[in-house]
């Protein structure tokens, strides 16, 4: 078995064993990269990678990543290593410090890779079309998109190109990739981690989270990323669980909700057939299941895309040419000239769409017509999800209405490309956890994701349902032929 094939927990097991060491593991990975990556495009900058370096061959094996890579999306800051955001107005920037996420990584013995992996710009997408690096594809089938934005760090976990792989989530950005690849990705409470060195696309939205090849793995990774953090001001101060120790745990009599607004017109019938499949699974293993509702479903992508682009419009302001990253030159331009050919030649096209879109949302006349009354919706959607959970422990719906489309199919039609996130967005406007394991397969070979949601602050209950349905299930034992 090779061993970029392997879990965290097996190879933490040979680490300490002295069966392996660091560098067996990365060797293991660089070889795979090389070999597959021409195909998928999962990272940026493969020309950098540096096998050789000296970080590589010191780690201590005692501590809980001793030893372990971990691949990291192009939008958080590491320090000394290009953070682009796959975006040519950030071309060369190299941050001066580690995101707080990475400082705890490291702190616990995992190595981080140079190389980052690839995202659409900025996050601004569902399908990893809109980078400057080129479109990341779907190891199941490289004519399909991998999803997005970071499709880059589901694609390299599922094509066995990284251990594990950290990813951001503002609507979907984690749990719709990981569906699409087959693998496990969660969007954590928002103030459960830091957003400290995330660099922004909507700072009430943002959320850093693990996407990884099974549910043990992503417990391990979220103990160790969680907690409070003095330099992120929406970081919460709570105690951070045992995620691993709740593994294993039956989860009979556990009250699991289905809504019904989650299975309507849209959603594709492959899907809805797999999905209800696994929700009989989890009835066998235990599981009270309830119809339920939650009424303001429908007005989601609307609020989404009027907040999400509002603070984005707001947060790109700051890219402009003058300290960091691309400028346009030329000696005869004054500043405001020079702003507008360096943001007109530094952003794609997506990131210029949302940047206008929210501009306007945030101009004199529209604040309280859209932006504002796009917050009063949000409560009533947060409110909905109160509601269930007075009388249920988590909710189950799929992570995506469909699998995988192919390459090119949505990039020239924004709003079918927006609804692909119609069922992640809800999570990240309630402010809730949601994780997307992996629950079958279409007739054509692409995985289907089942997304399971819970209260704030109870990401123990995911890791609870997602393990029981994991181990009763052979999904997360498959892997793509490249």
């Amino acid at each position: 078995m090779e061993l970029n094939t392997l879990t965290i927990e097996v190879l933490r097991d040979k680490l300490k064993k002295k069966e392996i060491t660091a560098p067996d593991i990365l060797n293991s990975l660089y070889k795979r990269i090389k070999e597959v990556d021409k195909k998928i495009n999962a990272y940026v900058r493969v020309k950098d990678l540096k096998p050789g370096n000296d970080q590589f061959f010191t780690f201590n094996p005692q501590l809980p990543l001793g030893g372990i890579p971990v691949s990291v999306k192009d939008n958080i800051c590491t320090e000394g290593y290009n953070t682009e955001c796959c975006s040519k107005i950030l071309a060369g920037f190299k941050p001066p410090y580690d995101a707080t996420v990475i400082k705890k990584l490291k702190e616990a013995g995992a190595i981080i890779l140079e190389i980052k992996t690839n995202m659409d710009e900025f996050a601004f997408g569902s399908s990893t079309e809109n980078s400057c690096f080129g479109t990341t594809a779907n190891p199941w089938n490289i004519n399909y998109v991998a999803g997005g934005s970071s499709g880059g760090s589901a694609a390299s976990v599922a094509a066995d190109e990284a251990i594990v792989a950290l990813g951001s989530d503002t609507g979907g950005s984690i749990r719709q990739p990981a569906s699409f690849c087959g693998v496990v990705g969660l969007k954590p409470t928002y103030g459960r981690v830091s957003r400290y060195g995330l660099i922004a696309f909507a700072s009430s939205l943002d959320q850093i989270g693990p996407i990884t090849k099974d549910v043990r793995d992503c417990a391990i990774i979220m103990k160790i990323i969680s907690g409070y953090d003095p330099y992120d001001s929406t970081s919460v101060n709570l105690e951070v669980p045992d995620y691993p120790k709740v593994l294993g745990m039956d989860i009979k009599g556990i009250k699991i909700a289905v809504p019904k607004e989650y299975f309507v017109e849209g959603i594709d019938p492959e899907v809805k057939k797999i999905i209800q499949e696994a929700i009989e699974q989890l009835r066998e293993l235990g599981a009270q299941i309830k119809e339920v509702c939650l009424p303001h479903t429908e007005y989601a992508v609307a609020v989404y895309y009027i907040i999400a682009t509002a603070e984005a419009s707001s947060n790109l302001a700051r890219f402009d040419g003058v300290q960091y990253g691309f400028r346009f030159s030329n000696s005869e331009l004054n500043l405001i000239q020079m702003y507008k050919k360096t943001r007109g030649a530094g952003f794609g096209q997506e990131a210029k769409r949302r940047i206008i879109l929210g501009t306007f949302a945030l101009s004199y006349g529209y604040y309280e017509a859209y932006y504002l009354r796009a917050l009063k919706v949000r409560t009533l959607i947060k409110k909905d999800f109160d509601e269930v959970f007075k009388d249920c422990d988590c909710i189950v719906t799929p992570t995506s209405p469909t699998p995988a489309f192919k390459i090119g199919e949505k990039i020239d039609d924004p709003l079918k490309m927006y609804l692909s996130d119609i069922y992640t967005i809800s999570a990240n406007l309630a402010g809730i956890p949601a994780i997307s394991i992996p629950c079958g397969f279409t007739k054509d070979g692409l995985p289907v994701g089942l997304q399971i949601l819970a209260k704030a602050f109870n990401e123990e209950i995911l890791f609870r349902v997602a393990y029981a349905y994991e181990q009763a299930t052979p999904w997360h034992k498959m892997k793509p032929r490249l």
